[in-house]
Order: structure tokens, then C-alpha cells, then sequence
């Protein structure tokens, strides 16, 4: 079977792990069986292994555990669910009694921890000898990409940050489950991790890394070995999405975040049309040239265009001196290998030239005020005195939308560190946003200084002046600092507390504490197999801070950083979010920033 992604791939861990404990542990030779799936585990298998690798596994039919199914009585059925109360109920309708069983007998596995009460409500409805393996596999999140997980807590940004008090039960059920989803990823990478938290500018990121520092120790006590695990060389660092809201509303030019921001692609699905007809191409890691140049900067793809223009011209005119389409479509049919090819650099040359139509359109104007307000210099290194004026050609421009407006006074108000009421108030009413103020307001409530302006002083960035980069492009999201400190361990520790005392983290040097001997071949060990970094962000990601995991893990061959968010990320163009939601009104989320 071929390689899902990379060697060091979060997928191909996740589904080495459901291999090993699931397939591997109710195979037998020459038997078949039916799967049964919730919601969340067909979402779980479809992020890390395709049918194929499920026919080689034995599993001949996989079946909706919610939907009504025909009896197979001669075949056995493997159930891979959830341990939730109606994913159980689907299944004891399966075995009422043991002569109207639908199947032969069941292998079940949750992906997590089942409670009690589901657990006897099992033993006690279920007909004996009916359930061959019970087992929990903790796997309670999906690999989104090689080094990017996402959990599924579809509330958990309106919780964690909704203002009012009488959602404090709901904040804390969500807590729980993301702790208790987050020791599924390090007990998956096996690790064992030092936990520490960002300590400002909200509580959120204490309590929850106080939950998983916890919940991994007992994870630890009682895991299927029977050992104690002690720390390992590896950190878990949990962050509140305020400590960086700059990342989340610039208009990103690298080519995964630029086509997510401004291409209506639902479901990683893109829809494009090619000689006439319409057409759609899923944006995943089995396609090597996506994953070759995603997080390259648009100028940079752009540069590659006419190469595969090139190339396709001279193939077709390698079909005998034919360069009709028909000839280009016969030796296609002919070469599968090279049609598959051919078709992903035609889908991406469409993608990249949809992206820079609407860049042309309106977005390049925008750029130039985004990145002098972001950092608060010009592309020439000279510092904007005068914010106000940098922002008002944005503001008085008719062909902006919005929403496009609304990203502009964001920075202009994070450039300030906030603003005045009577300042806001009539920004509001000159762009006449007085519906969709909210999505300016709400943002105090991630802890960032709206009104009234904050008397801290913004934290210092390193110097990138030197790096190579592009003019509307000199933004580097936050995180990547947070990352390399980490790495090099030069992590403020009361800026980052740790929840316990912890091992040394290897940084690069073998350095360990002074009050630690230091021991060779661990270390060694330690550096041959490589650390982790894995990292939390309560409230969501940009695509732009996935970006950063993959360029640090780059930089620092000794260590891999994994990224992660609380729901599945959502491909909607306004970064920004609703003004308002049939389930939570006057309360924003982010879209291009997942949850």
C-alpha cells in the first residue's frame, strides 16, 4: 500500500494506530466483515485511509450505524463509534435478542473512553456471546493534514468565549472534552508531555491545560500496558486565539490560505471549469504537487505557470505533431500515470488564476494598508506615524466590500492597541457598518484591547527584516516566534508556566538544567528519534499558522511541530465571521479562522 503523506505524518500514525488495534486485533484469515460507522468516525477514517486500504484489511461493505440496513446474518461486523449514547442505541437495535441479531456477532470499538453507564447499558441489553472484543482505542480526533489535527467540539468557541455567565456549565463540558480529546493526540504520538500555557490575556488556556495535565497523568497510571509513563522530551503548549488577532484578519498571499480565503471551496472541494465544463478536484495531501506548492507564496506558483504551460504544450506535441485536444486526450487514455498529472497541474493553474482575479479585483489595493498597519512600518522600514491616515483611503474606496473594511479598522485598532468609543463609534457610522459592529466589539471578549485602549505595551517580535520576503507579504504570524522560542527553549516560563515539573526539553544544543546530570545516550536517543512540539489554540487557526508548523519542522530537523483546533476547519471567503447565528445571535465566529 502506498504511503498516505509523509513519514513522520500525523495520517499515516493515526491509521498505522486503528490498524494495529482494531484490524489487526479481530482479523482473521479469510473472513469478511461488514463496518459499521458513526458521524465522527467516517469522517475520522475518510481523514487517513481510502476504501482500498479497507478491502485489504478484510472489510467488505461500509455501512451508516444511523440508518436503517438489511439483516446480514452470516457475516460478522466490526462497529468502530463513538461513546455516545445514540451511537450505542444504534447498536443494541443491531443485537435486541439473538434471534433477530442483524449480524452474526459485533467487534466493538470507541474511540474513547465509554462511560459507565453506557457500558452496562451495553452488558445488560446485549445478548450474550454476542460481542466478541469491547475495546477503547482513544483516537479522539481527526489528522487534518501531515502535522494538523482538529477536534470535534462544534460549540466550543461560543463557550469558551461567549460573555454570558450563564453558559459557565456548558464552558466547563467543553473544557472536559477537549482535555479529554487532547490526551488522544499525545497518547497517539506517545507522548507523554510537558504542558504549559500562554497566561495571558484570558484564564481559558490555565484551565485547560490544568484539565489535560490531569487527565494525561491518570491517562498514564492506567494505559493498556499497565506502566507509568514519565514525561517525555516533548511539549504541549495551549494558547487562547487573542494572544495573536493580527494573523486572523490579513489578506494571506501564500497559496493554500489566499485560495481558502477568497475561492468559495466547501469541503476542501474546488470547483473550476475547464473547455466548457464544470469540474471539481479535492485539495488533499494525495496530491504530491498540492502539497509541493501550497505554502508557496502566489508569486511564486505564478512562476511555475508558464513552466507547466510549457509542459503541456510540448506533450502535445509529442502525439505524432497533433496538438488538438482529442490527440492530448488519446495519449492520456493511453499513459494513465501522466493523465493524472496532466489533470492536477491543469486544476492548479485554474486555481491559481482564480486567485489572482480576485486579487486584482480589489485585494492588492488592500495589502499595502494591511501589512503598514500590521507592522506598523512602511515596505521601506519607516515607521507609520499616522495610523488614522494610512487607513482612510481603504475606508473611502466604493469598490471595497464590508467585510473588507471591517478587516481594515481591526488592524487599525490592533496597531493602537485599541481605540476610544467616540473613535470607534464614528468609524462605525462613516462606513455605515452599524449592523455588523459586532464583529469589531466582540473581539474584547478573546481578550484584545478594543475599547478602551490597553496601557500594556505590545510583545516584542523578532527581527525579520533579513528574511526573504515580499512587499505585500512582510506579516509573519505570531506563532512562529512562539514556536522557535519553544524549540530552542527560550520560552518565558511566567509568560508559559508549566502545569508540572517536567524533563528539560531538548533545545537544539543537548543543554539540560544544572541540577539535572546529564545523560548522554538518552539524549542521543532523544535526538535521533526527535521531539515534539504540539500545539493547542483555543478559538481556531489560520491556515497561515498551519503554514508556520510546516516551515519550523523544516528548519528544525530534530523537532515536529503539530498544530490543532477545536472543530473542523471551515472553507467560508470572510475571515471574520457573522454578525449573528440562529443558534448564537450577536456573537461572531471566525471562518477562514476554524474554531
Amino acid at each position: 500500500m502506498a504511503p498516505l503523506v509523509t513519514e513522520r505524518g500525523l495520517k499515516s500514525v493515526v491509521w498505522q494506530k486503528i490498524k494495529a488495534t482494531v484490524f489487526d486485533d479481530c482479523k482473521k484469515e479469510g473472513e469478511w466483515k461488514i463496518m459499521l460507522l458513526d458521524e465522527f468516525t467516517t469522517r475520522l477514517l475518510a481523514s487517513c485511509c481510502k476504501m482500498t486500504d479497507l478491502l485489504e484489511e478484510s472489510i467488505t461493505v461500509v455501512e451508516n450505524i444511523y440508518k436503517n440496513r438489511e439483516p446480514v446474518r452470516q457475516m460478522k461486523a466490526l462497529y468502530f463509534i463513538t461513546p455516545t449514547s445514540k451511537s450505542v442505541d444504534c447498536f443494541l437495535r443491531d443485537f435486541s435478542s439473538k434471534s433477530e441479531n442483524k449480524y452474526k456477532a459485533a467487534y466493538l470499538y470507541f474511540t474513547d473512553f465509554c462511560p459507565d453507564s453506557l457500558f452496562n447499558k451495553i452488558k445488560t441489553s446485549c445478548p450474550p456471546k454476542s460481542i466478541r472484543r469491547c475495546k477503547e482505542i482513544n483516537i479522539s480526533f481527526i489528522p487534518h493534514e501531515s502535522q494538523v489535527y482538529t477536534l470535534d467540539v462544534p460549540d466550543a468557541f461560543y463557550y469558551c468565549y461567549s460573555p454570558d455567565p450563564g453558559n459557565a456549565n456548558g464552558k466547563d463540558a467543553i473544557m472536559e472534552a477537549m482535555a479529554e480529546q487532547i490526551v488522544t493526540v499525545c497518547a497517539t504520538l506517545d507522548e507523554n508531555p510537558g504542558v504549559r500555557y500562554k497566561s495571558k490575556p484570558l484564564d481559558n488556556a490555565s484551565k485547560l491545560a490544568q484539565l489535560v495535565e490531569k487527565k494525561l497523568e491518570d491517562y498514564y497510571k492506567i494505559d493498556e500496558k499497565r506502566l507509568i509513563k514519565g514525561k517525555t522530551h516533548s511539549q504541549l503548549l495551549i494558547i487562547d486565539r487573542g494572544f495573536d488577532p493580527v494573523s486572523t484578519v490579513l489578506h494571506e498571499l501564500t497559496f493554500q490560505a489566499m485560495a481558502y480565503d477568497l475561492l468559495p471551496i466547501e469541503n476542501d472541494t474546488y470547483k473550476y471549469k475547464t473547455d466548457g465544463k464544470e469540474k471539481e478536484a479535492i485539495l488533499e495531501e494525495d496530491d504530491d504537487l498540492w502539497v509541493k506548492i501550497r505554502h508557496r507564496h502566489i508569486a511564486v506558483v505564478l512562476e511555475e505557470i508558464p513552466k507547466l504551460m510549457k509542459e503541456i504544450s510540448s506533450t502535445k506535441k509529442a502525439t505524432e505533431g497533433k496538438t488538438s485536444l482529442s490527440a492530448l486526450t488519446q495519449l492520456m487514455k493511453k499513459m494513465p500515470h501522466f493523465r493524472k498529472q496532466i489533470t492536477k497541474q491543469v486544476v492548479h493553474l485554474n486555481l491559481a488564476e482564480d486567485c489572482m482575479n480576485k486579487f486584482k479585483l480589489n485585494i492588492e489595493k488592500l495589502c499595502k494598508t494591511e501589512q503598514d498597519l500590521a507592522l506598523g512600518t512602511d515596505a521601506e522600514g519607516q515607521k507609520v506615524k499616522d495610523a488614522m491616515r494610512v487607513l482612510l483611503p481603504v475606508l473611502l474606496n466604493k469598490n471595497h466590500d464590508n467585510c473588507d473594511k471591517i478587516r481594515a479598522i481591526l488592524l487599525y485598532i490592533f496597531s493602537t492597541n485599541g481605540t476610544t468609543e467616540e473613535n470607534l463609534d464614528r468609524l462605525i457610522q462613516n462606513v455605515k457598518i452599524e449592523n455588523e459592529s459586532d464583529m469589531i466589539r466582540n473581539w474584547s471578549y478573546l481578550g484584545v484591547p478594543i475599547v478602551p485602549q490597553s496601557q500594556q505595551g505590545k510583545p516584542l517580535r523578532k527581527d525579520r527584516s533579513a528574511e526573504e520576503t515580499f512587499q505585500l507579504s512582510r506579516w509573519t504570524p505570531f506563532i512562529k516566534d512562539i514556536m522557535e522560542d519553544a524549540i530552542d527553549n527560550r520560552l518565558d516560563s511566567k509568560e508559559w508556566p508549566y502545569c508540572s515539573q517536567c524533563p528539560a526539553v531538548w533545545n537544539g544544543s543537548g543543554a539540560v538544567s544544572a541540577r539535572q546530570k546529564p545523560r548522554t545516550n538518552y539524549l542521543e536517543l532523544d535526538r535521533k528519534n526527535g521531539s515534539k512540539l504540539i500545539i493547542f489554540v483555543i478559538g481556531g487557526i489560520t491556515y497561515s499558522e498551519m503554514r508556520c508548523a510546516y516551515e519550523v519542522s523544516q528548519a528544525h530537523k530534530s523537532c515536529e511541530v503539530i498544530i490543532g483546533l477545536g472543530i473542523e476547519l471551515r472553507d467560508i471567503s470572510c475571515m471574520l465571521g457573522k454578525h449573528s447565528n440562529e443558534q448564537h445571535p450577536h456573537f461572531f465566529y471566525f471562518e477562514t479562522v476554524s474554531c
